[in-house]
């Protein structure tokens, strides 16, 4: 009997030019030429989030075909990452090379959506570049990791306008990726792989071998 074979199907490549060309490669800052650079990337079927080196997030709307610009007041310092989250306000999670977090509550023209664009800060506790971040479904909860090992929860409240942080979790190595779901926080670090029940605050290590 012969085998089926799954369809084969072509995809097309090419560079994203209208979002690029939206994108200046320098710019003037006093009697200097700075270059951009593209440092973070994050997409949705909304919005494509764009990190660069000069400390501006470049959010384009693919609904609107807009580019819009939101950056950090004070220091001009590299995005290193950033997390777009849908739910019933469309969020963005910045984080950067000096340990600022910041998530801003983006404009809506729909009916009972947010009509004010809002910033809220996880205030002082990273002090090193954030290299991971994951949001909850609902918006309300937003993990952040950084390349010394803490992991940082902030509780939102869109409505109040309020953020609470408080470190939860501190690493011998860099975190390099987290991911949320059910209470559960997957943490991956330079050294190990990990679960961490937020309820219980306890942790059950993914295998018994250390990375090499």
């Amino acid at each position: 009997m012969a085998s089926v074979t799954s369809p084969v199907i072509f995809k097309e490549f090419c560079p994203l030019y209208y979002l690029l060309n939206a994108i200046p490669t320098k710019i003037q800052k006093g009697f200097r030429s700075i270059v951009v650079y593209l440092t973070a990337l994050d997409t949705n079927g909304d919005y494509i989030a764009v990190g660069s080196s000069i400390g501006m997030l470049y959010l384009y709307c693919r609904q609107l075909n807009q580019m819009k610009k939101y950056n950090f007041e004070g220091k001009c310092e590299s995005i290193t990452f950033v997390k777009l989250l849908s739910c019933f306000d469309d969020l963005v999670a910045v984080g950067t090379a000096s340990g600022r977090v910041a998530v801003f509550q983006l404009v809506s023209s729909l009916p009972g959506r947010n009509k004010q664009l809002r910033r809220f800060d996880v205030a002082g506790i990273h002090k090193s570049s954030i290299t991971a971040l994951a949001w909850s479904p609902n918006g309300m909860k937003l993990f952040s990791g950084d390349d010394k090992g803490k992991i940082v929860y902030s509780a939102l409240d869109l409505d109040q306008g309020i953020c609470n942080s408080s470190l939860v979790l501190e690493e011998p190595s860099s975190i390099v990726q987290l991911d949320y779901s059910q209470k559960v926080l997957l943490v991956s670090t330079l050294q190990r792989t990990l679960l961490f029940y937020t309820e219980e605050k306890s942790v059950n290590q993914v295998g018994t071998q250390p990375r090499k």
